[in-house]
Protein backbone atom coordinates (compact mmCIF):
# COMPACT_ATOMS: atom_id res chain seq x y z
CA UNK A 1 0.00 0.00 0.00
CA UNK A 2 1.44 3.39 -1.04
CA UNK A 3 1.11 5.99 1.71
CA UNK A 4 1.40 9.79 1.85
CA UNK A 5 0.79 12.76 4.13
CA UNK A 6 -1.51 15.70 3.43
CA UNK A 7 -1.20 18.88 5.49
CA UNK A 8 -4.23 21.18 5.32
CA UNK A 9 -4.35 24.75 6.59
CA UNK A 10 -7.03 27.43 6.26
CA UNK A 11 -5.90 29.42 3.24
CA UNK A 12 -5.26 32.95 2.07
CA UNK A 13 -6.03 35.24 -0.86
CA UNK A 14 -3.70 34.80 -3.84
CA UNK A 15 -2.70 38.45 -3.53
CA UNK A 16 -3.66 41.62 -1.69
CA UNK A 17 -5.81 42.88 -4.57
CA UNK A 18 -9.42 43.57 -3.67
CA UNK A 19 -10.56 41.07 -6.30
CA UNK A 20 -8.46 38.22 -4.91
CA UNK A 21 -9.51 39.04 -1.36
CA UNK A 22 -13.18 39.06 -2.44
CA UNK A 23 -12.80 35.63 -4.07
CA UNK A 24 -11.17 34.24 -0.93
CA UNK A 25 -13.76 35.71 1.42
CA UNK A 26 -16.61 34.48 -0.76
CA UNK A 27 -15.33 30.89 -0.73
CA UNK A 28 -14.55 31.03 2.99
CA UNK A 29 -17.79 32.62 4.16
CA UNK A 30 -20.02 30.55 1.86
CA UNK A 31 -18.84 27.40 3.60
CA UNK A 32 -21.88 26.14 5.50
CA UNK A 33 -19.66 25.19 8.43
CA UNK A 34 -18.42 28.78 8.77
CA UNK A 35 -21.71 30.66 8.39
CA UNK A 36 -24.11 27.87 9.24
CA UNK A 37 -27.39 29.21 7.88
CA UNK A 38 -29.55 27.97 4.98
CA UNK A 39 -27.87 28.66 1.62
CA UNK A 40 -30.15 31.49 0.48
CA UNK A 41 -29.77 33.39 3.75
CA UNK A 42 -26.02 32.70 3.77
CA UNK A 43 -25.77 34.04 0.22
CA UNK A 44 -27.53 37.24 1.31
CA UNK A 45 -25.35 37.67 4.41
CA UNK A 46 -22.14 37.06 2.49
CA UNK A 47 -23.28 39.38 -0.29
CA UNK A 48 -23.70 42.18 2.25
CA UNK A 49 -20.31 41.44 3.82
CA UNK A 50 -18.62 41.53 0.41
CA UNK A 51 -19.72 45.10 -0.23
CA UNK A 52 -17.08 46.67 2.03
CA UNK A 53 -15.08 43.91 3.70
CA UNK A 54 -12.80 42.98 0.74
CA UNK A 55 -11.34 46.49 0.60
CA UNK A 56 -10.83 46.59 4.38
CA UNK A 57 -9.30 43.11 4.44
CA UNK A 58 -7.07 43.88 1.46
CA UNK A 59 -5.59 46.77 3.42
CA UNK A 60 -5.05 44.46 6.41
CA UNK A 61 -3.34 41.83 4.24
CA UNK A 62 -1.09 44.52 2.73
CA UNK A 63 0.21 45.32 6.20
CA UNK A 64 1.55 41.77 6.70
CA UNK A 65 2.29 40.59 3.15
CA UNK A 66 5.86 39.55 2.42
CA UNK A 67 7.95 39.56 -0.75
CA UNK A 68 7.29 35.81 -0.98
CA UNK A 69 3.54 36.24 -0.52
CA UNK A 70 1.05 35.35 2.20
CA UNK A 71 2.81 34.55 5.50
CA UNK A 72 0.42 31.63 6.08
CA UNK A 73 1.13 30.06 2.69
CA UNK A 74 4.87 30.73 2.81
CA UNK A 75 5.25 29.23 6.28
CA UNK A 76 3.06 26.24 5.45
CA UNK A 77 5.17 25.47 2.38
CA UNK A 78 8.34 25.64 4.46
CA UNK A 79 6.83 23.27 7.02
CA UNK A 80 5.86 20.92 4.21
CA UNK A 81 9.40 20.95 2.81
CA UNK A 82 11.06 20.43 6.19
CA UNK A 83 8.68 17.63 7.14
CA UNK A 84 9.39 15.99 3.78
CA UNK A 85 13.09 15.91 4.73
CA UNK A 86 12.20 13.96 7.89
CA UNK A 87 9.90 11.28 6.47
CA UNK A 88 10.10 8.74 3.66
CA UNK A 89 6.59 9.18 2.21
CA UNK A 90 5.35 12.04 0.02
CA UNK A 91 4.10 15.14 1.85
CA UNK A 92 1.56 17.35 0.08
CA UNK A 93 0.06 20.67 1.17
CA UNK A 94 -3.41 22.09 0.59
CA UNK A 95 -5.53 24.96 1.79
CA UNK A 96 -9.19 24.59 2.66
CA UNK A 97 -9.87 27.75 0.64
CA UNK A 98 -8.11 28.95 -2.51
CA UNK A 99 -4.60 27.76 -3.37
CA UNK A 100 -2.93 25.32 -3.28
CA UNK A 101 -6.32 23.62 -3.44
CA UNK A 102 -7.36 20.31 -1.94
CA UNK A 103 -8.29 19.14 -5.43
CA UNK A 104 -4.76 19.78 -6.76
CA UNK A 105 -3.20 18.00 -3.79
CA UNK A 106 -5.40 14.91 -4.18
CA UNK A 107 -4.59 14.79 -7.91
CA UNK A 108 -0.86 14.88 -7.12
CA UNK A 109 -1.37 11.95 -4.75
CA UNK A 110 -3.26 10.04 -7.44
CA UNK A 111 -0.41 10.65 -9.88
CA UNK A 112 1.93 9.04 -7.33
CA UNK A 113 -0.45 6.07 -7.03
CA UNK A 114 -1.15 6.78 -3.36
CA UNK A 115 -3.95 4.68 -1.89
CA UNK A 116 -3.67 5.64 1.80
CA UNK A 117 -3.36 9.29 2.86
CA UNK A 118 -2.70 10.59 6.34
CA UNK A 119 -4.50 13.91 6.76
CA UNK A 120 -3.07 16.29 9.36
CA UNK A 121 -5.36 19.30 9.79
CA UNK A 122 -3.16 22.19 10.88
CA UNK A 123 -5.75 23.07 13.53
CA UNK A 124 -4.91 21.72 17.01
CA UNK A 125 -8.53 21.95 18.22
CA UNK A 126 -11.83 20.63 16.90
CA UNK A 127 -14.17 23.25 15.46
CA UNK A 128 -16.71 22.78 12.70
CA UNK A 129 -15.44 25.96 11.00
CA UNK A 130 -11.79 24.80 10.82
CA UNK A 131 -10.87 21.20 11.67
CA UNK A 132 -14.20 19.64 10.67
CA UNK A 133 -14.64 21.48 7.39
CA UNK A 134 -11.09 20.56 6.33
CA UNK A 135 -11.66 16.88 7.08
CA UNK A 136 -15.06 16.78 5.37
CA UNK A 137 -13.78 18.55 2.26
CA UNK A 138 -10.73 16.30 1.88
CA UNK A 139 -12.95 13.22 2.13
CA UNK A 140 -15.43 14.66 -0.39
CA UNK A 141 -12.71 15.41 -2.92
CA UNK A 142 -11.04 12.04 -2.36
CA UNK A 143 -14.35 10.25 -3.04
CA UNK A 144 -14.75 12.20 -6.28
CA UNK A 145 -11.19 11.95 -7.60
CA UNK A 146 -9.77 8.85 -5.90
CA UNK A 147 -12.65 6.69 -4.61
CA UNK A 148 -10.30 3.85 -3.65
CA UNK A 149 -8.03 6.10 -1.57
CA UNK A 150 -8.32 5.64 2.19
CA UNK A 151 -8.03 8.82 4.26
CA UNK A 152 -6.80 8.48 7.85
CA UNK A 153 -7.23 11.59 10.00
CA UNK A 154 -5.04 12.87 12.84
CA UNK A 155 -7.34 13.62 15.81
CA UNK A 156 -7.20 17.05 17.50
CA UNK A 157 -3.94 17.46 19.40
CA UNK A 158 -4.35 20.63 21.44
CA UNK A 159 -3.16 19.01 24.66
CA UNK A 160 -0.83 16.39 23.17
CA UNK A 161 2.53 16.38 25.01
CA UNK A 162 4.61 16.96 21.86
CA UNK A 163 2.48 19.92 20.79
CA UNK A 164 2.56 21.46 24.27
CA UNK A 165 6.32 20.94 24.53
CA UNK A 166 6.80 22.77 21.23
CA UNK A 167 4.48 25.57 22.32
CA UNK A 168 6.25 26.00 25.67
CA UNK A 169 9.71 25.95 24.09
CA UNK A 170 8.70 28.53 21.50
CA UNK A 171 7.51 30.80 24.31
CA UNK A 172 10.43 30.26 26.70
CA UNK A 173 12.43 33.42 25.89
CA UNK A 174 9.34 35.61 26.12
CA UNK A 175 8.34 34.09 29.45
CA UNK A 176 11.82 34.59 30.85
CA UNK A 177 11.71 38.27 29.89
CA UNK A 178 8.96 38.76 32.46
CA UNK A 179 5.34 39.86 32.25
CA UNK A 180 2.45 40.98 34.42
CA UNK A 181 -0.05 38.78 32.62
CA UNK A 182 -0.15 36.11 29.91
CA UNK A 183 -3.26 36.17 27.71
CA UNK A 184 -4.19 33.07 25.71
CA UNK A 185 -6.11 34.45 22.75
CA UNK A 186 -7.83 31.67 20.80
CA UNK A 187 -9.81 32.14 17.61
CA UNK A 188 -13.48 32.60 18.46
CA UNK A 189 -16.49 30.67 17.19
CA UNK A 190 -20.23 31.29 17.60
CA UNK A 191 -21.71 29.66 20.69
CA UNK A 192 -24.20 27.81 18.50
CA UNK A 193 -21.30 25.92 16.90
CA UNK A 194 -20.58 24.33 20.27
CA UNK A 195 -24.19 23.18 20.56
CA UNK A 196 -24.13 21.77 17.02
CA UNK A 197 -20.92 19.85 17.74
CA UNK A 198 -22.16 18.48 21.08
CA UNK A 199 -23.03 14.80 20.50
CA UNK A 200 -24.86 14.62 23.84
CA UNK A 201 -27.14 17.51 22.92
CA UNK A 202 -27.07 18.82 26.47
CA UNK A 203 -23.61 19.49 27.83
CA UNK A 204 -21.85 22.42 26.17
CA UNK A 205 -22.50 25.84 27.75
CA UNK A 206 -25.24 24.43 29.98
CA UNK A 207 -23.24 25.25 33.12
CA UNK A 208 -20.33 27.68 33.72
CA UNK A 209 -18.00 24.78 34.55
CA UNK A 210 -19.11 22.49 31.69
CA UNK A 211 -15.55 22.25 30.33
CA UNK A 212 -14.34 20.99 33.72
CA UNK A 213 -16.94 18.23 33.86
CA UNK A 214 -16.01 15.03 32.02
CA UNK A 215 -18.21 14.40 29.00
CA UNK A 216 -18.12 12.71 25.57
CA UNK A 217 -18.84 16.20 24.23
CA UNK A 218 -15.23 17.21 24.85
CA UNK A 219 -14.03 15.14 21.88
CA UNK A 220 -15.62 17.73 19.58
CA UNK A 221 -15.80 20.73 21.94
CA UNK A 222 -13.56 23.57 20.81
CA UNK A 223 -13.91 25.48 24.08
CA UNK A 224 -13.01 22.50 26.29
CA UNK A 225 -10.00 21.75 24.12
CA UNK A 226 -8.79 25.36 24.31
CA UNK A 227 -8.98 25.22 28.11
CA UNK A 228 -6.99 21.96 28.06
CA UNK A 229 -4.29 23.60 25.94
CA UNK A 230 -4.00 26.49 28.37
CA UNK A 231 -3.91 24.17 31.41
CA UNK A 232 -1.25 21.92 29.87
CA UNK A 233 0.88 24.91 28.82
CA UNK A 234 0.62 26.55 32.25
CA UNK A 235 1.68 23.31 33.93
CA UNK A 236 4.55 22.75 31.51
CA UNK A 237 5.83 26.33 31.85
CA UNK A 238 5.14 26.55 35.62
CA UNK A 239 3.07 29.74 35.34
CA UNK A 240 0.94 30.75 38.34
CA UNK A 241 -2.76 30.31 37.54
CA UNK A 242 -3.51 33.90 38.63
CA UNK A 243 -1.04 35.27 36.09
CA UNK A 244 -2.86 34.12 32.96
CA UNK A 245 -6.32 34.05 31.41
CA UNK A 246 -8.16 33.05 28.25
CA UNK A 247 -10.02 35.04 25.59
CA UNK A 248 -11.41 34.58 22.08
CA UNK A 249 -10.78 36.80 19.07
CA UNK A 250 -12.01 37.41 15.51
CA UNK A 251 -15.77 37.38 16.07
CA UNK A 252 -18.08 38.23 13.18
CA UNK A 253 -21.67 39.43 13.30
CA UNK A 254 -24.01 40.06 16.23
CA UNK A 255 -24.68 36.54 17.49
CA UNK A 256 -22.98 35.56 20.77
CA UNK A 257 -19.52 34.11 20.34
CA UNK A 258 -17.29 32.46 22.92
CA UNK A 259 -16.39 34.83 25.73
CA UNK A 260 -14.50 36.68 27.02
CA UNK A 261 -13.72 38.65 23.88
CA UNK A 262 -10.03 39.45 23.32
CA UNK A 263 -10.60 43.12 22.45
CA UNK A 264 -12.62 43.66 25.62
CA UNK A 265 -9.98 41.92 27.73
CA UNK A 266 -7.23 44.09 26.29
CA UNK A 267 -9.13 47.18 27.41
CA UNK A 268 -9.82 45.73 30.86
CA UNK A 269 -6.39 44.37 31.82
CA UNK A 270 -4.68 47.80 32.16
CA UNK A 271 -7.52 48.92 34.46
CA UNK A 272 -6.54 46.04 36.76
CA UNK A 273 -2.97 47.33 36.87
CA UNK A 274 -1.63 44.73 34.43
CA UNK A 275 0.56 46.91 32.24
CA UNK A 276 3.12 44.43 30.86
CA UNK A 277 1.25 41.96 28.70
CA UNK A 278 2.30 38.82 26.87
CA UNK A 279 -0.07 37.30 24.30
CA UNK A 280 -0.02 33.82 22.77
CA UNK A 281 -2.39 32.47 20.09
CA UNK A 282 -2.32 28.65 20.35
CA UNK A 283 -5.17 27.93 17.94
CA UNK A 284 -2.89 28.95 15.06
CA UNK A 285 0.22 26.94 14.18
CA UNK A 286 1.32 29.45 11.52
CA UNK A 287 1.36 33.22 11.81
CA UNK A 288 -1.35 34.75 9.65
CA UNK A 289 -3.69 37.71 9.36
CA UNK A 290 -5.33 36.94 12.72
CA UNK A 291 -2.03 36.87 14.61
CA UNK A 292 0.13 39.36 12.72
CA UNK A 293 -2.44 42.05 11.93
CA UNK A 294 -5.38 41.56 14.28
CA UNK A 295 -3.33 40.88 17.41
CA UNK A 296 0.09 42.26 16.51
CA UNK A 297 -1.16 45.59 15.14
CA UNK A 298 -4.78 46.37 16.01
CA UNK A 299 -5.05 44.72 19.42
CA UNK A 300 -1.62 45.96 20.44
CA UNK A 301 -2.97 49.45 19.80
CA UNK A 302 -6.12 48.61 21.82
CA UNK A 303 -4.03 47.60 24.84
CA UNK A 304 -1.65 50.55 24.72
CA UNK A 305 -4.44 53.09 24.24
CA UNK A 306 -6.22 51.57 27.27
CA UNK A 307 -3.20 52.36 29.45
CA UNK A 308 -0.96 49.35 28.92
CA UNK A 309 2.79 49.98 28.82
CA UNK A 310 4.36 46.92 27.19
CA UNK A 311 2.80 44.49 24.73
CA UNK A 312 4.73 41.41 23.57
CA UNK A 313 3.43 38.66 21.32
CA UNK A 314 4.72 35.09 21.18
CA UNK A 315 4.98 33.98 17.53
CA UNK A 316 3.14 30.90 16.35
CA UNK A 317 5.01 27.62 16.07
CA UNK A 318 5.74 28.23 12.38
CA UNK A 319 8.91 26.18 11.65
CA UNK A 320 9.94 25.52 15.24
CA UNK A 321 12.06 22.33 15.44
CA UNK A 322 9.90 20.77 18.15
CA UNK A 323 6.77 21.40 16.10
CA UNK A 324 8.39 19.69 13.12
CA UNK A 325 9.37 16.84 15.45
CA UNK A 326 5.76 16.59 16.66
CA UNK A 327 4.51 16.36 13.07
CA UNK A 328 7.16 13.75 12.30
CA UNK A 329 6.01 11.64 15.26
CA UNK A 330 2.42 11.80 14.02
CA UNK A 331 3.54 10.53 10.63
CA UNK A 332 5.68 7.74 12.09
CA UNK A 333 2.75 6.53 14.20
CA UNK A 334 0.62 6.47 11.07
CA UNK A 335 3.25 4.49 9.17
CA UNK A 336 3.45 1.97 12.00
CA UNK A 337 -0.37 1.73 12.10
CA UNK A 338 -0.29 2.76 15.75
CA UNK A 339 -3.11 4.61 17.52
CA UNK A 340 -3.15 8.26 16.46
CA UNK A 341 -4.73 9.53 19.68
Amino acid sequence: MNKAVLLVNLGSPDSTSVGDVRRYLNEFLMDGRVIDTPWLLRRFIVGMILINRPKESAHAYQSIWTKEGSPLIVTSRKVQAKLQERVTVPVELAMRYQHPSIESAIRKLVEQKIDKTFLIPLFPHYAMSSYETAVVRVREVARQIAPNMKVVVQPPYGDAPDYIAALADSAANHLEAGFDHLLFSFHGIPERHLHKSDPTGGHCLIAPNCCETASPAHATCYRAQCFKTMAAFVEQAAIPANQCSISFQSRLGRDPWLKPYTDFELMELPRRGLKKLLVICPSFVSDCLETLEEIGIRRRKTFLEAGGKEFAQIPCLNEHPLWLAALEKMVRRFLKNESLT
